[in-house]
Parts: C-alpha cells; structure tokens; sequence
C-alpha cells in the first residue's frame, strides 16, 4: 500500500488552535450511506448497559525545553546518565552547542531520527515542569504563528483523568470529554475502565516511506490493569460493545488481542510497536472515537483500518465540506462497526 494512499486536502483555517467548549461529533455506523452529525450529550445516550468505554489515564510532561538560542528541543527518553534521546531540528544545532534556560549546556551526540544528546546536568519530571512547554504540534503552532505554548494550554492539552506520567503528546478524543460525562456514562451502567499508553514517536511521528509497508514504528509502553481486562470479557460475554476513546486505547487493546504483553500479577504490560494500517484484524474494539488526522499519518492508516480507507477518506471530506474543525483540538469521529447501534 502507498502512502499516497492516505492523501486528502483540507483547508488551512479548519485547523483547530484551541478547542471549544462544546464539540461536534461526526458518527459513522455500519449500513449507512453518510455519517450524522451528534453532540457528546448525544453521543453518551448511543452507550448502552451492557457496554464498556476504555480510557488512557496516561498524563503529558511539558518536555519541549526552548534553548536560548530558540531552538527547541523535545526530550523523549532519558538512555543513561545524562544522555537523552530527544527531537530537535539538528542542522540548526549551535557548533558551540545548545543552552538550556537555566544555563545548561547540550551537546549533540548522535545524529538522525530521533537524535540523541548529553546535558550538562541531571534533568527530570520537576525540570520539566519547571522550564518546559506543552508539546504541542507544530501545525498548531504555526496556525498561531507562536512558538510556545499558551498558559491555557496546560489544563486544555491534558484530560480530565490523567494520572500516569510519561506522554510526549495528549491523547486528544479523551479531550471531549469531561469527568460528567463519565459520570453520566456510569449513572447509565457502563462500564468506565481505564488503561495507560505513553503517548511516543509510534503514535506522532510522519510516515517518510513512500510505501506504507516500510514505516518503522517505534514503540510506547503500555499497561493494562487485570480488572480492565476482566471488565472488556464479561461485557463481550453478555453481548455489550467494547469502546476505545482514542487510538492510543485502541493500540494498547488490539496489542494484547495480538498477545503482545507479558502478564503480571496485576495485569499485562510490555512495549507495542504495532502497526494498524489496512487489512488489520481487529479482535477486542467494537467502536473507535477519535479526532480528525493528519493526510499521510499512521494515524489515518489505523482509521483507515477500521472503517475502511475509502470511507473514511470519503467521510472526511463530508466532514470538511461542513467545517468540522480538524486535528489535535478539533471535532470528534465516532466509527461503529458492530452490527447493532
């Protein structure tokens, strides 16, 4: 398959560079011809008793540091010592090296994708809330023409329920919803359950292979409580659907359909590198909600997946077509595929 494949345009002003209070929700059902327009408030009476909603309690760290020079550099994960594999435009790298805001030095050691660098100092999780930024994308920083983040940005790229540390980027369907609308799901009977994935280079980084097949995914961590996993059988069992709020839930679920984790005394946990893209066989998730995405991203392949790559490209121009507002803090899209809705 070709990335071209996963081509659409869209217009430049539908990039969403802050979200709304209230969000539009493009659903898409099984037998139908068009999608429907909804609301969350509506979208929560689609749930019924017997059905399960996962969510990804991962958090985001502010590890985009800004040197003094204005380069910015994303910090992804620490190797050793005081080595870390980072994201940074390196052919603007300084030749006397780069300077943190606190005066620390970095040195570029190792070129590529990602690149690696040493820092001068330990640094860590109070460093990076310290002096860090929210990492946002960077379409939504060109949109705005700034180059850090917003002081909104804090609380508005972070879910209601984030609790684990360790995500370079926010799992942004679970930015829909608010804890009352968890509570309504709950008052309803549903079943709330969570999981954790740190979001990584495997769910943002572009596709630079011109064939789909020879992207390489990198892999994120992720951990499954024993009782989620509990709570997903009994409700296939008595007939309700599995949702994933999110791609990140759905990669963490269709990991361990594929057996990719180790079991613990807890639940199971391990690293993913899987690859959603067309002609995957889906075993655990019954409906997917998820933002817009990017043209030519894994993302839209795991999309494409799901609700067939001619659908949903065909959806998302019925959707542009509508000024659905797009990407990271844009509308959301719900993909049904089980037979009753």
């Amino acid at each position: 398959m070709k990335t071209a494949d996963l081509d659409f345009t869209y217009p430049e002003e539908l990039i969403a560079t802050s979200p709304h209070k209230v969000s539009r929700v493009m659903l898409v059902g099984p037998g139908r011809a068009d999608p429907e327009e909804t609301t969350i408030s509506q979208l929560v009476g689609r749930f019924r008793p017997e059905d399960i909603l996962v969510i990804n309690e991962t958090k985001v760290i502010k590890a985009r540091i800004i040197c003094e020079s204005g380069l910015e550099i994303l910090f992804i994960k620490n190797l050793e010592g005081n080595l870390w594999e980072v994201l940074c435009p390196a052919r603007k790298w300084s030749k006397q090296g780069e300077v943190l805001p606190d005066g620390a030095k970095v040195s570029l050691i190792k070129t590529g994708l990602p690149q690696v660098v040493e820092v001068g100092k330990a640094i860590g999780p109070d460093y990076f809330e310290k002096f860090g930024d929210m990492p946002l994308p960077p379409y939504i920083q060109q949109k705005r023409g700034e180059r850090a983040s917003r002081e909104a940005d804090e609380q508005d790229y972070q879910t209601a329920w984030a609790r684990e540390m360790g995500s370079l980027a926010a799992p942004t369907a679970s930015l829909h919803f608010k804890a009352h609308d968890i509570d309504k799901l709950r008052a309803r009977g549903v079943e709330v359950v969570p999981l954790t994935l740190h979001v990584g280079l495997g769910t943002f980084l572009p596709i630079h292979s011109e064939n789909l097949d020879e992207h390489k995914m990198h892999s994120e961590w992720v951990s499954i409580p024993q009782s989620t996993l509990d709570k997903i059988q009994a409700a296939r069992e008595s007939g309700g659907r599995v949702w994933a709020l999110g791609t990140t839930v759905m990669r963490a679920l269709e990991s361990y359909g594929a057996g990719l984790f180790l079991s613990t005394p807890s639940g199971v946990e391990g690293a993913t590198s899987i690859f959603i893209k067309p002609g995957f066989d889906f075993k655990i998730v019954d409906v997917l909600m998820t933002n817009f995405h990017q043209p030519q991203s894994t993302l839209l392949a795991l999309v494409g997946a799901f609700g067939g790559l001619e659908k949903v490209l065909s959806c998302y121009q019925w959707a542009i077509a509508r000024e659905f507002r797009l990407f990271s803090y844009g509308d959301l899209t719900v993909w049904i595929r089980h037979k009753s809705q």
